[in-house]
């Protein structure tokens, strides 16, 4: 498959069709924080779905939104691109599951243009895996070098506990097709109390044996789940302490502009990430901001604040309202979150599920 025209767009009369009449992205001023943080890093959340119902994410019966709520792909585009023209950097797509979202591969093409004209330095997506070998191909096309999936297991009946519908042999061929294709594949494992905290040596064994990075996330207390957060929560500083115990572990400089921190595992030569949002956040250089499928900007996973970039955007044809939405957002981003995990909290620090804003 060649790679899309720079000038492609999405057809704005059929939101999900592409068409080729580009608009020169507006030049303004870069986004910066009231502490000085730049911001050149967007998330964004393409739909709250997912074929899978992780424990530590969803409800097994979620309750999703209507599809006239969602931005459509063409309106993703433009706010992404007006991001692009403000000095965002990096683009990285998710969900929910980012790859049921119809059409999406067509997001794909069209933002590819900006790696093309060097405007953007990355574009990128975390999945589940499940539909990695339809579209990995595809994406390795539209300049997309690098991928996180999310995987907990290497054991198929704890991944189908975990996931509750998930099929770890899909996911495991997925992540194959995705390394055949030429991506780079990191691993995302969270670690949960007493379900795969005896697993993280052989993920990070399995991992690094196929070339792949491995990045330990903790639980956050993001929606209301069935198991509690206190049950599920294990502090990566046991993790990393154990680990220490067998292995040699070397401080490493190496950033994907996410909040990981990692280390280099001397016997495997590969790294290990650790995001600690409980136990050591990393709120000080935070570059990122997360938009959801309904057009709602979150400048912290971890506070209720937000705005409405879906108005402007509806609202007119002109991106000038759309900039002034952005730059106010900016303008409100908090220095920090305030998570907590303990017994005398039992409700979760943000009502939000993790697949509305986005992993």
């Amino acid at each position: 498959m060649t790679r899309a025209d720079p000038a492609v767009l999405l057809d704005t009369t059929k939101p999900d069709v592409i068409k080729a009449d580009a608009i020169a992205p507006l030049s303004r001023a870069p986004l910066t924080d009231p502490f000085g943080r730049d911001i050149s890093y967007l998330r964004i959340s393409v739909t709250d779905r997912c074929d899978f119902r992780c424990v530590y994410c969803m409800s097994e019966d979620m309750t999703f939104l209507p599809k006239r709520d969602l931005l459509t792909l063409e309106e993703i585009d433009r706010v992404a691109s007006a991001f692009v023209a403000r000095g965002t950097r990096k683009l990285r797509l998710t969900g929910g599951e980012p790859l049921v979202r119809r059409d999406v591969m067509n997001l794909f093409r069209s933002l590819s243009r900006h790696l093309t004209s060097g405007a953007l330095e990355e574009l990128t997506l975390t999945t589940n895996g499940s539909l990695l070998d339809r579209y990995a191909q595809e994406l390795a096309d539209y300049g997309v070098r690098r991928i996180n999936v999310s995987l907990d297991t290497l054991d198929p009946d704890k991944f189908r506990k975990i996931t509750r519908w998930g099929d770890l042999g899909k996911v495991l061929g997925g992540i194959e097709a995705a390394r055949k294709a030429g991506m780079r594949v990191k691993i995302n494992a969270v670690a949960l109390k007493g379900v795969n905290e005896d697993e993280i040596e052989s993920l990070m064994t399995w991992s690094h044996g196929l070339g792949m990075d491995l990045t330990l996330i903790e639980v956050m207390p993001l929606g209301e789940i069935e198991p509690g957060r206190i049950d599920q929560f294990l502090p990566l500083s046991v993790v990393r302490a154990r680990l220490m115990d067998k292995f040699n572990l070397v401080e490493d400089p190496y950033r994907t502009g996410g909040p990981a921190r990692y280390v280099r595992v001397k016997e495997t030569g590969g790294l290990v990430g650790f995001i600690t949002p409980m136990t050591h956040n990393f709120c000080e250089s935070c570059n990122r901001v997360r938009l959801t499928c309904t057009g709602t900007l979150y400048m912290c996973l971890g506070q209720e604040d937000a705005a409405d970039l879906r108005a402007p955007i509806r609202a007119s044809a002109d991106d000038a309202a759309l900039h002034r939405a952005m730059d106010e957002a900016i303008s409100r981003k908090p220095k920090g979150h305030d998570f907590v995990i303990d017994r005398r909290r039992a409700k979760p620090a943000v009502g939000r599920h993790m697949s509305v804003t986005g992993g």
